[in-house]
């Protein structure tokens, strides 16, 4: 897979949609646009297998050149309720998903990208690890 989580971070409080984030980057050689994949997430879990609950897709979505990161904030950046989303610098720009719940479910949470049934990234959540990614 070209793309990859770097980062994951969770809110300090579940209000606070705009400070919940995962950073991805494309390690591959080629644009990658995510317009049309799915955000989708599940617990792992060691008993029955989990299917992954979609949240929603990317529309009109973004793209990535080779090298390139960009911030996925799970908030919407006009609700002051929602908290102050990361501030942007010319190497890292935020996309928000709008969303009005939390994406991370907890550690072990795994966060996935798809299109058509494709799976293109998946990082699992360790909020003991250094940059919140497992592994």
């Amino acid at each position: 897979m070209s793309l990859v989580f770097r980062e994951i971070h969770a809110a300090p409080e579940e209000t606070n949609l705009n400070q919940e984030w995962f950073v991805l980057e494309n390690t591959g050689t080629a644009p990658f646009n995510s317009a049309g994949c799915a955000v989708m997430v599940n617990k792992k879990s060691n008993g029955p297998k989990k299917y992954p609950r979609p949240l929603g897709n990317l529309d009109p979505g973004f793209v990535l050149k080779p090298g390139q990161k960009i911030r996925v904030v799970t908030g919407s950046p006009g609700k002051k309720a929602q908290g102050t989303p990361p501030a942007e610098s010319d190497e890292l720009k935020n996309y928000h998903l709008f969303l009005a719940g939390s994406v991370l479910l907890g550690p072990g949470c795994e966060i996935r990208l798809a299109l058509r049934q494709h799976e293109v990234a998946r990082g699992v959540f360790d909020p003991a690890a250094k940059t919140g990614v497992q592994g």
